[in-house]
């Protein structure tokens, strides 16, 4: 079982990592991502490497660092709102699952009033924070799990949440009451697997090059959808 983490000693951990100098693949540092250069983050060459580490140092488990790679359903969403900024101008934006916060950055880059990244993972909430800080944007990041709740919000953004059936079966019906109370919801996905084709429909489609762990290929074609 994994031993809690508190989003203070995350965000303590993650700001020490940043301020130690030197380089290799465990290290974070500071990169744009291929697909959305305008964007930088705090990441790990090898991610695996990374939570080795940090497990060793810290003498206990911890969560899967998830948020330490740049993933490709998250670079299609931040790269659809940066070429389409009226989509987030002016609006109250909710990212779900956000990991390294690329999607809320590029919301709050397109003009976004409010930005909320949202992953229960403590680390998660303090890379949204140090990666923000790093793009000069304001973004509030919370490690609430909202699939039960109801969240004001005008635009709903999900990249890189159906990678599983068990969370999928949670997540599609939380987009799917957004939808229905008039939230525009927008999900990312490099087919995975899990999405329903009778649910959503595409939006865009991008050809994005592969960053994360454990793929073969050097470009993922990724869907923006919406539901119908």
């Amino acid at each position: 079982m994994l031993a809690p983490v508190g989003a203070h000693t995350a965000l303590a951990d993650l700001e020490r990592e940043i301020a130690v100098p030197g380089g290799g693949p465990d290290r974070l540092r500071l990169v744009a991502p291929p697909f959305v250069p305008e964007v930088r983050l705090h990441l790990a060459e090898d991610a695996i490497l990374w939570w080795a580490r940090m497990e060793a140092a810290a003498g206990r488990s911890l969560p899967p660092p998830y948020w330490a790679s740049v993933w490709a359903g998250g670079q299609a969403l931040a790269r659809h709102l940066l070429d389409h900024p009226e989509l987030a101008a002016g609006r109250r934006v909710l990212d779900l699952a956000a990991g390294s916060g690329l999607v809320a950055i590029a919301a709050a880059l397109a003009g976004a009033d409010r930005v909320v990244a949202n992953d229960i993972d403590p680390y998660a909430v303090a890379a949204v924070t140090v990666n923000a800080r790093a793009n000069r944007v304001d973004v509030a990041a919370t490690g609430d799990d909202l699939l039960d709740a109801t969240v004001p919000t005008d635009l709903l953004l999900a990249g890189d949440v159906l990678y599983e059936a068990a969370l999928a079966e949670r997540v599609l019906p939380f987009l799917q009451r957004a939808a229905d109370r008039g939230v525009e919801v927008l999900v990312g996905d490099p087919d995975r697997g899990h999405l329903p084709p009778d649910r959503l429909e595409v939006v865009a489609s991008y050809p994005v090059p592969t960053t994360e762990p454990s793929v073969d290929s050097p470009v993922r074609r990724v869907q923006v959808l919406r539901p119908r």
